[in-house]
């Protein structure tokens, strides 16, 4: 039994050979031995005597074993003798009853113990641990420093082996050592001198470090040395080399984590941040070696170790699985492939893959980089497009070829063809080198005249055969040359002045563009002209079409269908015949008078410059008659001298001249207007022609001096006091005549817009020139409104010169200096100033932008600013104009209607601060402020938004309206109209939205809104109760007619009444009626217009003549007292004057204006005052009248004033009173005095309170009349009250009560005398006696009283 105080098992492990005989069926196990300590002998385990007794048993050849022999020692004190035992034994060694030889004994592992089931071997000299377990022995754990003890490693017991042998190249830490990169960090500050390897404190951490790192790493298998390489920031990081031999994970750690056992602690070593970076045990393998743009690429990092994760960088970016990338790891041994899609140039760089293994005082890292290029895969075809002509015969011939080109060489290239397209021309593939080719084969067949331009795509598609592709096209335009005809209408001539058409066709209808070309000589020139030229594809078909034909248009014409940089041309030749244009043929004269049988010269004349020969004929009423020819200066007259002979009427004869040429085509000339004059007196006789007075006379302006021929125009002339005396002058100046001249020839030359610009120009420079002679004539000013408008109808290209001449030209016809000439032509009703408006119009809309810009240009009142329409990229148009009056405005359209817009479509705007006043105004309304102008060039949509905001002339003005100038209205003359737009008004501007594009301003009335709106509720409102009391008044009158008729003055007065009543009751209707329809801004005819204008002049004259015929008679009763008059004679004249007259008047002021359109105002039913004073024919009438019945009234005050005969009591006094009150109240409405406030409501500035009295006193004019004429007469009271109370009228009492009235104080004899005494009021009251004149002039007085009652 072992002894208590054994500390542990002691091996030793021998290795015993020997030649023995053994059985082969016997079983060997190794021979243990137990040495016991107490008894110092040997004793064998029952199992080794019995493997002993087997072994010698047998009988078996010699061979050679070795055996391992394992002692274990109870007591380590043995281990030296025991080891020296074995050493100094005599070797061979025969044991003879075994027939063994021992020929070698050797200890080669000694353990000790070092644990309870582990202890620590070491290897003897010669001796060393086989290489397959290298990497599992664990140093045993020693605190010595010495390097010269040997290394012992832990072993778990029992122990099996395997044991240390003979040392090989093979064996453990034997052959070359590697060098290991490692690092640990120190836990304290660091310090600069760490940078300096030759700094005290650099060596002390190096020896130390060294010393430590030494200490720990010597028994790692093959060890040799480890060594500080540095230290870096980072607390203190410390990178040093170990060389040894091939260590394992675990042992590295295991050493790491002895490490702090040599070291002082102030180095705060950490033994966990132990970190190895290996760099050449990785495996990496790109594939394919020659990337291109496109491949897939793989790339494999091999590792021989196991880890679980392997994570992948390009650069110092992690890449992580995704659309193009892709991972794959396996284990044993690590591989990690990471696979890379539709690479591309970016992707170039280097890739790292690294793995990392951590322990507790280990962590290794395992990094593998390569980098990598990605070159692009360049094609280069040998065209990018190419245009073919099919029916080319060269092209049918030798075909195309297309090719496509890399540059790369590359083994693995494929390559294929794809056609696609309408027309569908296959090929063959050739391939040479790095390129393919494709081999057309072109026939006409192929491509049919409707697929000409048809573009074909020929794709070559190329791939390397790693995923890498690339495809170029090459597009091919197959064109057809066109069968190109042409044709025209007048064969091949044509006439000056006649129309015309070319037409082309073509048989290939997906054209480019068609271009005309005249060539006339060795001058080739551009038809240019968008209005004349008509371009269809379906039929190909060009026609240029030219409406009056000039020597410029003589020529070959050259039509060509253009499709890419293929021209199919056609041509025909055009010869134009001289034949004098209409407005070229001077007429003399124009318009004159002739007398029957006796001739009078007519005369055609044209330019001498300019003759061929012509037969030249006059026309009078259709009768054709030769001429006689005859050269004045520079022109060349046809003179024929006309008799009429058929003179039995007046009448008007037509006469005109006609020229043909030399093929037969004519023109006509302006016609001659002859005026047969039979039986009247001539009054006017000379040179210039005959006429009666008052008679007009037209002649031309003939300027036979002008070296062009003649001068536009015409003279006006007028016989007066046997005289012809100049009426008007509308003959133009020379410039403007010339400009006029040139703008016919410049719209129908086929340069025109090549042209234009220059004559913009001078068109400029001739007007100031002529600014004088413009400004005093209408002539001049409309002749230059019609050039503009000619030119507006060319395009041209949005430059600033040519815009800045026209806008300019513009500006100065409208300058202050020309308002009367303005005026004038308004006056006429010519439709220039609306001509003109259109002109710019026109001119805007047709500006073709440079450079996809429009500059802004501006002459002193006109100013234009404008935008491009540039695709999808559209802010707002909005734009601000000032003028020099400081009046702004501005034009807004909003992005949404912006992007609706075509692109490369424009917007134009114009600014006018003087134009909007040369248009014609109404009386009411002013422009009150800036005229805008805005053009859109295209507009799909018919309603298109825009707001305006104008600044405000005069703040006074009132009642706003957003207007356009809408030239359809007053026979195309134009005129303002609000249709579509919406004011907002604010204190100095106005805004107007409009749902589309024109000419826009402001119109604005004086502030007289509240009183106008007042006045016309007092107007209909007492309109309303004056008809229904008239109509009352009637018929009262009706009802009590047979009671108050009773005498010859009552008599006269219900008459008057009566037709006072409803001649006012039928002008009121009428009147009440028009009113309204015009407030209501409805259409009414102009004959409607025109009929109830006559009848309410007619019916209101009606009204004031009766009033006149009742102050008359009232008159007549106070002032001829003793003169007697029938019933009849007065019924008549009244009958005359209350209806006769104003029929007269009526119909002559009818007869009079109307056939000079100005009977009627243009904006109200009633009768004119601007053009004609018609209104005169009321007026007056009315204001005489008003005036008589005033004088009238003013009788009858002094009448009741008149002295009587004694004094006055006081209650005669009140009775004169009232009885001036009640005469008053009587006889103002019953003798239209209220018409007298008339008289202030037409004075400027008169106060609103006359308006409204003038308003309430003449609406209300039937009330007065029901009130004061028929209701207040007490005559009519009893009447009424005698009907309903159904008694019986007494004529008793109106007799009775006319016996008291006053009478003549003094009754001369004579009728001037008695006359003059009434007048003046020599009456007096006495008691009448039975005399005859006395009763007579009792009667007469009491009738003329009787009328106020």
């Amino acid at each position: 039994m072992p002894s208590p105080t054994t500390t542990g098992l002691h091996c030793l492990f021998l290795l015993a050979s020997a030649c023995c005989q053994i059985p082969q069926s016997s079983h060997f196990y190794p021979l243990s031995y137990v040495i016991d300590s107490t008894l110092g002998q040997e004793s064998f385990f029952p199992e080794m005597q019995r493997q002993k007794r087997n072994m010698l048993i047998l009988d078996l050849p010699f061979p050679e074993h070795t055996f391992d022999i394992e002692v274990s020692l109870q007591d380590s004190s043995y281990l030296e003798p025991v080891k020296a035992y074995f050493k100094n034994i005599d070797l061979p060694i025969n044991i003879s009853n075994v027939q063994t030889t021992v020929s070698n004994i050797s200890i080669t592992t000694v353990c000790l113990p070092s644990g309870e089931n582990s202890s620590c071997c070491f290897c003897e000299d010669g001796y060393a641990w086989p290489s397959t377990v290298c990497s599992d022995v664990m140093p045993c754990p020693s605190l010595s420093l010495e390097p010269a003890l040997p290394c012992g490693y832990m072993q778990n017991m029992p122990f099996y082996g395997p044991y240390c042998e003979p040392q090989t190249e093979e064996s453990c830490g034997t052959g070359e050592p590697i060098l290991m990169n490692m690092s640990v960090r120190l836990d304290s500050d660091f310090q600069d001198d760490l940078k300096n390897s030759s700094s005290l404190l650099y060596q002390k951490y190096k020896m130390d470090l060294e010393k430590a790192f030494n200490a720990s790493y010597r028994c790692l298998p093959g060890f040799v040395s480890a060594t500080v390489t540095g230290f870096s920031p980072g607390s203190v990081f410390v990178n040093f080399e170990v060389r040894t031999g091939a260590a394992s994970f675990t042992q590295l750690g295991h050493s790491n984590r002895a490490v702090p056992q040599f070291l002082d602690s102030s180095y705060q070593l950490n033994p966990f941040t132990f970190t190895r970076v290996i760099t050449n045990q990785t495996n990496f393998t790109v594939k394919p070696s020659n990337i291109f743009e496109g491949d897939t690429v793989r790339l494999t990092c091999e590792i021989n170790s196991t880890f679980s994760n392997v994570t992948w960088y390009h650069f110092d970016q992690t890449i992580s699985a995704g659309s193009r990338y892709s991972i794959e790891t396996v284990s044993a041994p690590t591989r990690s492939i990471l696979k890379i899609t539709n690479v591309t140039t970016k992707d170039s760089g280097s890739y790292s893959c690294v793995s990392i293994r951590s322990g507790p005082y280990h962590t290794e890292i395992h990094n593998g980089t390569e980098t990598i290029s990605v070159f692009p895969l360049h094609v280069t075809p040998n065209f990018e497009d190419i245009d073919v002509t099919c029916n080319s015969p060269e092209v049918q011939a030798k075909g195309l070829q297309l090719s496509c080109c890399i540059d790369r060489h590359m083994t693995s290239l494929r390559v294929s063809w794809k056609v696609n397209g309408t027309i569908n021309i296959t090929g063959v593939t050739i391939l040479s080198g790095n390129c393919t080719g494709y081999q057309l084969n072109i026939s006409e067949s192929l491509c049919p005249p409707e697929k000409s331009g048809a573009v074909t795509t020929y794709t070559c598609e190329m791939e390397t055969g790693h995923g890498a592709r690339r495809t170029r096209s090459i597009a091919v335009t197959y064109l057809r040359k066109a069968h190109v005809t042409i044709s025209s209408s007048t064969n091949s001539t044509v006439s000056e002045g006649y129309g015309f058409n070319v037409t082309c066709e073509s048989d290939v209808s997906n054209y480019d563009r068609i271009s005309w070309k005249i060539q006339s000589g060795n001058y080739t020139k551009t038809v240019e002209c968008d209005m004349c030229i008509k371009n269809s594809k379906f039929p190909a078909m060009s026609v240029l079409t030219v409406k009056s034909a000039t020597q410029d248009w003589r020529g070959t014409y050259i039509c060509t269908f253009s499709q890419k940089n293929l021209d199919s041309s056609a041509n025909i030749t055009i010869e134009v015949v001289s034949l004098p244009l209409k407005q070229n043929i001077l007429v003399d004269p124009i318009e004159t008078s002739i007398q029957c049988q006796v001739p009078h010269a007519l005369e055609c004349c044209i330019s001498a410059k300019t003759v061929r020969d012509y037969r030249v004929t006059f026309v009078v009423q259709q009768n054709e008659f030769q001429v006689v020819k005859r050269k004045k200066d520079n022109l060349l007259c046809y003179m024929y001298n006309h008799t009429e002979k058929e003179c039995n009427k007046e009448k008007e004869l037509m006469a005109y001249c006609k020229f043909v040429n030399r093929i037969g085509q004519g023109v006509d000339s302006e016609h001659i207007t002859l005026h047969l004059i039979p039986g009247k007196k001539v009054s006017c006789s000379d040179s210039l022609g005959i006429g009666t007075e008052r008679d007009i006379l037209i002649k031309p302006c003939c300027d036979v001096k002008n070296p062009k021929g003649f001068t536009r125009g015409n003279i006006t002339y007028q016989c007066i006091h046997s005289s012809w005396t100049v009426a008007r002058n509308d003959c133009l100046s020379g410039p403007i005549n010339d400009l006029l001249s040139d703008a016919e020839s410049l719209v129908s030359s086929p340069e025109a817009k090549a042209r234009l610009p220059s004559y913009l120009k001078d068109l400029k420079e001739q007007t100031k020139k002529e600014l004088t002679t413009i400004h005093n004539s209408s002539a001049n000013i409309g002749a230059i409104v019609t050039i503009l408008d000619m030119v507006s109808s060319i395009p041209v290209e949005a430059e600033e010169l040519p815009m800045q001449n026209f806008l300019s030209t513009v500006d100065l016809i409208v300058d202050d200096s020309t308002t009367a000439a303005w005026e004038k032509l308004n006056k006429e009703k010519t439709q220039q100033s609306s001509l003109l408006l259109q002109s710019v119009e026109n001119f805007s809309l047709r500006l073709q932008p440079v450079n996809n810009t429009i500059p802004s240009v501006s002459a002193n009142t006109v100013q234009l600013q404008g935008e491009v329409v540039k695709g999808n990229n559209n802010t707002a148009y909005n734009k601000d104009f000032r003028s020099a009056g400081n009046l702004t405005v501005n034009v807004l359209i909003s992005e949404t209607d912006v992007q609706t817009l075509t692109q490369n479509s424009t917007i134009v705007s114009v600014m006018y601060s003087k134009l909007g006043h040369v248009l014609p105004q109404k009386t009411s309304e002013f422009v009150n402020g800036l005229l805008i102008t805005t053009t859109l060039s295209s507009n799909g949509r018919q309603k298109f938004d825009v707001n305006m905001t104008f600044a405000k002339k005069d703040l006074s003005l009132k009642m706003p309206k957003c207007v356009f100038w809408n030239f359809t209205l007053n026979d195309h003359k134009g005129d303002w109209d609000n249709y579509g737009c919406t004011p907002t008004e604010s204190e100095r501007y106005v805004i107007c939205s409009c749902n589309h594009l024109t000419s826009f301003s402001i119109l604005m009335s004086p502030d007289r809104s509240s009183e106008l709106i007042f006045e016309n509720y007092i107007s209909y409102i007492g309109l309303a109760i004056s008809i229904v009391s008239l109509v009352v008044c009637i018929t009262i009158e009706s009802l009590v007619w047979k009671y108050v008729t009773n005498n010859t003055t009552s008599y006269m007065r219900h008459v008057c009444i009566l037709n006072i009543a409803t001649s006012l009751l039928i002008a009121d209707v009428w009147f009440i009626v028009i009113a309204s329809i015009t407030d209501q801004n409805q259409q009414m005819s102009r004959d409607i217009c025109i009929m109830a204008t006559f009848f309410i002049h007619f019916f209101y004259l009606c009204v004031f003549f009766w009033m006149l015929s009742l102050g008359l008679i009232l008159f007549y009763r106070l002032v001829f007292i003793l003169h007697n008059t029938s019933k009849t004679a007065q019924k008549a004249v009244a009958f005359c004057l209350g209806y006769v007259c104003p029929f007269v008047i009526a119909v002559t002021t009818i007869a009079v204006t109307l056939p000079k359109n100005s009977y009627t105002r243009k904006d109200v039913c009633w009768l004119n005052w601007q053009d004609s004073k018609a209104l005169l024919a009321f007026v007056i009438p009315a204001l005489i009248i008003v005036a008589t019945n005033l004088f009238i009234a003013a009788v009858v005050i002094i009448k009741i004033l008149r002295p009587t005969i004694g004094d006055r009591s006081s209650g005669q006094e009140r009775k004169s009173l009232f009885q001036i009150g009640k005469s008053v109240a009587i006889l103002t409405p019953l003798l239209g005095l209220t018409w007298g406030f008339g008289l202030a409501t037409i004075i400027k500035n008169s106060h609103p309170a006359f308006h409204i009295l003038f308003s309430l006193l003449n609406a209300l004019q039937g009330l007065f009349i029901l009130v004061f004429g028929t209701l207040w007469d007490k005559k009519i009271q009893e009447a009424l009250l005698k009907r309903n109370s159904s008694s019986k009228w007494s004529s008793q009492q109106s007799k009775s009560s006319s016996l008291i009235l006053v009478t003549p104080m003094l009754a001369m004899s004579y009728p001037f005398s008695r006359t003059f005494n009434n007048l003046c009021g020599k009456t007096g009251k006495y008691r009448v006696s039975s005399s005859e004149p006395s009763t007579s002039s009792t009667e007469n007085t009491s009738k003329a009283y009787s009328l106020l009652n």
